[in-house]
């Protein structure tokens, strides 16, 4: 299947929603488009050293639907849901956190006012050595992708969901490096999907008063990667939410049911009141 379009004009979706649990901005968030639920990351207000999240689970319109606290995992770069064939959904996420970032990665079930440390849950090292991992899952293709670094390097491993799930980690799909994120190469990364073959990249930075104009409509950059040879295939500068005060770029999912694209995350208000944005561009 073709990469979605970076360049299609991107459509206004959830719009200066308030409806997280934490005051802080979204990390990540993902789709379970079985059941119509979105989940979304937050860093706790006082928990970044430590990388203690909230995970949030809302309705279609951006409604909370409950939340549950994550003690000592990482930074929530991204989140993948698994909808398994015996009707468990199990979320993805980094886990046992040094400084601030997942060494590696877990799976466990939603628990609506529930507080999960890494005793509690079974963590996963299918990189070794590596630091700073985060997954994301593919339902369409059933792969799971993990974002790591190794030596200092960005790169991608992508593994087929049954073999990871039986913690068979011997022959990934692919394994590949992170590039063209940004033509800006310190510009921060934001956040990536997996869509069957594409990676889809975001980077970008709050507005400020000096490097990053509002007047600008800032450095957000989409970008896509073809799995199957690493290579970048389209990169696109986006101005979705572009009147939103503060701005900044935080997450992307791909939903492939109802409105089907890719899906951006954005943060806006001011510090201890932050909201959320969600656009689209449609397949």
């Amino acid at each position: 299947m073709d990469h979605i379009d970076l360049a299609v004009a991107a459509e206004r979706w959830l719009w200066r929603k308030g409806t997280l649990k934490e005051p802080t901005v979204l990390q990540s968030f993902a789709f379970d488009e079985t059941h119509r639920h979105l989940y979304v990351l937050q860093v706790t207000a006082t928990g970044h050293a430590r990388g203690d999240l909230c995970l949030n689970r809302l309705d279609y319109k951006g409604d909370r639907l409950g939340h549950m606290y994550l003690r000592g995992f990482g930074h929530g770069v991204s989140l993948g849901v698994q909808n398994a064939s015996d009707g468990t959904v199990w979320i993805w996420t980094e886990a046992d956190s040094a400084g601030g970032y997942g060494k590696g990665v877990t799976r466990f079930r939603f628990a609506n006012g529930a507080t999960r440390t890494v005793k509690d849950v079974k963590v996963r090292y299918p990189v070794a050595g590596s630091k700073n991992n985060q997954p994301t899952v593919c339902m369409a293709g059933r792969r799971i992708a993990v974002r790591y670094r190794l030596a200092g390097a960005p790169r991608y491993r992508v593994w087929d969901l049954d073999a990871f799930t039986a913690r068979d980690y011997s022959a990934p799909v692919a394994d590949f490096a992170q590039t063209g994120a940004n033509p800006a190469p310190e510009v921060p990364f934001q956040g990536y999907a997996l869509d069957r073959d594409h990676v889809y990249q975001l980077a970008g930075t709050a507005y400020d008063d000096t490097a990053n104009l509002a007047s600008a409509y800032g450095n957000t950059y989409l970008s896509c990667l073809d799995i199957r040879t690493g290579e970048l295939v389209q990169q696109q500068r986006t101005e979705a939410g572009r009147s939103l005060v503060y701005r900044e770029p935080e997450g992307l999912a791909v939903r492939h049911a109802g409105t089907p694209g890719l899906y951006l995350g954005l943060a806006s208000g001011t510090a201890g009141e932050r909201r959320f944005s969600l656009f689209r561009k449609v397949r």
